[in-house]
Formats: structure tokens, C-alpha cells, sequence
């Protein structure tokens, strides 16, 4: 009875290095996604900051533009990835919650610079994440509990009175689309098809929007330039950049995906001082210290106990 042939060493070589290079390439286009979503989330405050400083739009119509332009390219995106006509996913429930953050965040940026309501509202986002962790029961890591105690002591610093404190009516508002933000992101822990719900929460937000731009009327002002930052908002920064966020995490655990999202509220600071002109004080940069280097060591912590990062 002939024995079995083995695979010659050539074959296995080349599997192998098949394997590998396909490997290589799913880390460059995850590396990539993330990179390039990352810089995405960043533009949303520096368009916004550039629109409503500028005058060119008022903030109410701002973001109802943002919300219904960021509808239509994600219900078109996802029609085109499922290949049959939309059907609307999410809930009025979410769908409120990211009313509450759209429009606080455009008041906000009446009286902010792009990087302080970028810190003020990454650290709200995180802070109510945490917090919600721990009265779900979970039983904090030490690390945790530091984590949580810098990052509210540094948003506490960077709003307290001051020559340099920024304005405390707009760290209120972007406050309120922070923690908005983080019930939206708890909501959102199990859903299926992410990209789909997300289409139907915008589409659905269109509403409320529509309604506070009723009521600010008065205020209304629109120029074509206004009109298109809000559109570049809504399509690139905030269509585009959740496309490019699921695409990534694919390729990401949990916890790298809170990890890779440190960077943002520094990539703002850094496009507000290229883009917009702004100055970054020394408050800022000790509060920035402070609120993120208080949620790596809470999620730090959270690793340490094998639990994931919502």
C-alpha cells in the first residue's frame, strides 16, 4: 500500500505566505479605516466650529442640514450594500438621543473652540459610559476608579471660573451631547446590523431638528458656504466617518476600539490651531492630560478584569 504523499515543502510555503499576506493586508485596511475615521470624527468639530464662528449658518439650521444630508448618504449606502430598497432600522428612542447630541453640540460651538468642545465632549461621552458600567453591577478595577476620578477632576478643571475657562453655558450644552452620545453608543451595544440602525436614527432625527429650526426661525441664517460645511458635516464626517468606524471594527477588539479613539479631542485641538487660528492655553493641555490619560487608565482597568469597554 503506497504511502500518502505529504504536501511538498513548496506548496505549504506559499499557503503559508498566501495567508500572511492577506493577514498583513486586513490590519493595513483596518489600520487604515480606523485612521481615516478617526480624522472624520475630528472634522465634525472643526467644520462645525468653522461654520458657526463664521457666521455663515445659525446653529439650529446647521444641524438640521448635518442630520439630513448624514440620512440620505447613509440610507443610500446602506440600499447599495444590502442591495435592496431601505427598510428603517434603530428607534425613536435612539433616534432622540442623537437629537440630543446634534443639537447641543452645534449650540455649543457658538461660544467654544473646536478643541475644548471636542475634550468637553469626549470626556462626557466616557464618563457616562463608565458610570453606567459600574451601576450595572460591575465590580470596578482600582485603575477604574482612578481612571474615573482624573478624567471628571480634569473636566472639572478645564470648566472651572477663570480668566481661561471656557464658556459655561457652552460646556454645558456640549456636556448634554456628551452624555447623550454615551446612552446613544449603550443603546447601540447589540445591534445587529449597526450601519442600518445608525440610517434609521438619523433619518428619524430629522424631525426634532426640523422642529427647533421652527422655533429659531427668527435667527435663521443660511449662505451656499454654510450650507455645504454643514453638508460636508453630515456626508464626509458623519456619514462617511461611521462607514469607515465599522469597517474597522472588524478588525478591532473592544478595548482597542476605546483605545483608538483617544486621539480625537487632540487631532481637533491640532486641526482648530491649523484650520481655525485657535490657541491651545495651558488649561487645555493639562485638562487634555487629565481626561484622557484618566480613561486609558480606566480602560486599562477594565482589561485587567477581562471585561470589554462598551
Amino acid at each position: 500500500m503506497p504511502k500518502p504523499r505529504r504536501p511538498s515543502p513548496r506548496f505549504s510555503g506559499d499557503r503559508t505566505g498566501v495567508t500572511t499576506r492577506a493577514g498583513t493586508r486586513a490590519r493595513a485596511g483596518t489600520i487604515a479605516c480606523a485612521a481615516l475615521a478617526l480624522v472624520a470624527f475630528a472634522a465634525n468639530s472643526v467644520l462645525c466650529r468653522r461654520a458657526l464662528g463664521g457666521g455663515s449658518i445659525d446653529p439650529a439650521t446647521f444641524s438640521t442640514i448635518r442630520l439630513a444630508s448624514g440620512a440620505v448618504a447613509l440610507v443610500l449606502y446602506s440600499s447599495f450594500r444590502r442591495g435592496r430598497p431601505f427598510s428603517a432600522g434603530g428607534s425613536w428612542i435612539s433616534a432622540v438621543l442623537l437629537f440630543l447630541y446634534a443639537v447641543p453640540f452645534s449650540f455649543a460651538y457658538l461660544s467654544l473652540g473646536a478643541g475644548t468642545g471636542a475634550l468637553v465632549l469626549f470626556g462626557s461621552v466616557q464618563a457616562t459610559m463608565i458610570v453606567a458600567a459600574i451601576r450595572s453591577g460591575e465590580r470596578p478595577h482600582p485603575l477604574q476608579w482612578l481612571g474615573l476620578a482624573l478624567a471628571l477632576g480634569g473636566l472639572a478643571y478645564l470648566v472651572s471660573p477663570g480668566l481661561r475657562a471656557p464658556s459655561a453655558s457652552g460646556s454645558s450644552l456640549m456636556a448634554v451631547a456628551g452624555i447623550s452620545w454615551g446612552f446613544y453608543s449603550l443603546r447601540g451595544r447589540g445591534t445587529i446590523d449597526p450601519l442600518l440602525d445608525t440610517a434609521g436614527n438619523f433619518a428619524r432625527a430629522v424631525a426634532p431638528a426640523l422642529l427647533v429650526s421652527l422655533v429659531f426661525l427668527r435667527q435663521a441664517r443660511v449662505t451656499p458656504g454654510g450650507a455645504l460645511l454643514a453638508m460636508a458635516s453630515g456626508v464626509l464626517a458623519s456619514g462617511g466617518g461611521y462607514v469607515l468606524w465599522y469597517a474597522a471594527l472588524t478588525g478591532l477588539t473592544a478595548t482597542r476600539a476605546a483605545f483608538v479613539q483617544l486621539p480625537v479631542p487632540v487631532l481637533t485641538a491640532v486641526a482648530g490651531v491649523l484650520f481655525l487660528s485657535e490657541s491651545v492655553s495651558l488649561r487645555l493641555a493639562l485638562a487634555s492630560i487629565l481626561i484622557l490619560g484618566g480613561v486609558a487608565l480606566a480602560l486599562l482597568g477594565r482589561e485587567r478584569l477581562g471585561q470589554s469597554p462598551s
